[in-house]
This record gives structure tokens, C-alpha cells and sequence, in this order.
């Protein structure tokens, strides 16, 4: 088992992340497909088939970063109108850049942070985040913002790692998290210290069972989540009343 490092100050926390993601930024997509074997994108449909958003309904992605789920989304249903927001503006730009080739539909991206997002009360039929709640600096204040900018009866769901049950499985997940993904990211991704920092960013993540209490006492409804990859993977999600 790997040593986590000491929890940083919330002061200093999202500048470090900020500034980590805009160093691998130009490779993130390459490391994310090598480090899963191309498998994050069926967890990403899975999420969007649990998000289940109206045709022509606005849905919010929190912390985009190179759009990942939000080309999911219009792949989908491209009626959608799909806006990203990340405080990292190299992630950003990949965002952009892909959408003039991969956009489906309408795709807006805006900077900001996700503690804090610039949008009015009852704005979006939905709202979606992969793999990044574990990276903010407050998740109960991102919570109670998300449900914030929802529509009641809309949903969120969240898509990120998690803390197997199983031991044997727990086991092995950490071996390949805290050994593998450091040297693999560090080549492919370009930042071996990015890539130790993701994974030990789970450390002080709530397991399955505690986030999904997190989520209800933001105020979500039948907030739940589905297990996948033996518990390694999980997606909560939660609706607005």
C-alpha cells in the first residue's frame, strides 16, 4: 500500500490542482485511454444512461476538463444543450478544440469554479461530473450549488473512483492505482507527480456508502449509486425535489 501524503490546507488545494491539470493538459487524453484500457468510456455511458436528461434539455458538466462527458452527452442526444465549466483554462482550450470536431450539438464551455458556479437558481434539466468530485476543495458546498443550479425533478450524477468492498479486489485496485498509474502517467502523461497525486486523492475520499449521505444531506432525493469494476468505480447520483 502506497503512503498517502498529508492532506493539504483547503487554502492551497486548488491552486495545486489547477496548476496540475493545466501540466497535463496537451496528454490527459491519451494517459486517461492507456490507464483504463479505453474502459472509462463505457463508464461514462452508463453515467449519462443513468443521468437520462430530456430531449432538448440543458445539462451542466462540472470540472469538463477536455470535454469528455460532454461529447458523450451530444453523441447521445445531440438536441441536447450541453455547457462545461472547469477552472482550468489549458483544459479548457483542449475542450474547444475538440469540440469543432467532435461536438454533436451544442457545446459551450465556461471558466469557473465548480465552488462557485456562475449560473442562476433552477437553470439546467441536469448535471454531471467524472472523476473529479474527489479534487475539490469542499464537496458539500459543491453539492448544495449543483442542486442550486438544477431544476426540480433534474438529476445529478457523479462518476469517480471509489473503495472496493472486496479486500482481494481492494488489493489488487490499489497495487495497479498507487503503483502502476504514477509510472504509466508519468510516461504518457508527462507528470509522474500528477499521476501520484490522483490516485492518493481517494485517501481521504468518502467510501460508496458516505458520499451517498453526503448527497442527501446536500438536500438531493433518492440519492443512490451503482457499483462497477468489483466497487473501484462508482456512480452516485441524486434529483432535486
Amino acid at each position: 500500500m502506497a503512503t498517502s501524503p498529508a492532506p493539504r490546507p483547503a487554502a492551497d488545494k486548488g491552486t495545486y490542482v489547477r496548476e496540475m491539470f493545466a501540466q497535463i493538459a496537451p496528454r490527459y487524453d491519451a494517459a486517461n485511454r492507456v490507464l483504463t484500457a479505453g474502459m472509462d468510456e463505457r463508464w461514462r455511458k452508463r453515467a449519462i444512461a443513468l443521468l437520462s436528461p430530456p430531449r432538448g434539455g440543458s445539462v451542466l458538466d462540472l470540472c469538463c476538463g477536455t470535454g469528455d462527458v460532454v461529447f458523450h452527452l451530444l453523441r447521445t442526444d445531440p438536441t441536447l444543450r450541453v455547457t462545461g465549466i472547469d477552472f482550468c483554462a489549458p483544459m479548457l482550450e483542449g475542450a474547444r478544440t475538440r469540440a469543432r470536431r467532435e461536438a454533436r450539438g451544442p457545446a459551450e464551455f465556461v471558466e469557473g469554479d465548480v465552488m462557485a458556479p456562475p449560473f442562476a437558481e433552477n437553470t439546467f434539466d441536469g448535471a454531471t461530473m467524472g472523476f473529479s468530485l474527489r479534487n475539490v476543495v469542499d464537496i458539500d458546498q459543491v453539492l448544495r450549488e449543483i442542486l442550486r443550479v438544477l431544476r426540480p425533478g433534474a438529476r445529478f450524477v457523479n462518476l469517480d473512483v471509489s473503495k472496493a468492498r472486496n479486500r482481494l479486489w481492494k488489493r489488487l485496485f490499489d497495487l495497479y492505482f498507487y503503483r502502476v498509474v504514477p509510472c504509466v502517467g508519468g510516461i504518457v502523461g508527462g507528470s509522474r507527480a500528477a499521476y501520484s497525486y490522483l490516485p492518493n486523492s481517494l485517501t481521504h475520499h468518502p467510501n460508496a456508502d458516505e458520499l451517498r449521505e453526503r448527497f442527501t444531506r446536500a438536500g438531493f432525493q433518492q440519492a443512490g449509486y451503482e457499483r462497477l469494476m468489483g466497487g473501484s468505480i462508482a456512480i452516485h447520483y441524486g434529483t432535486k425535489a
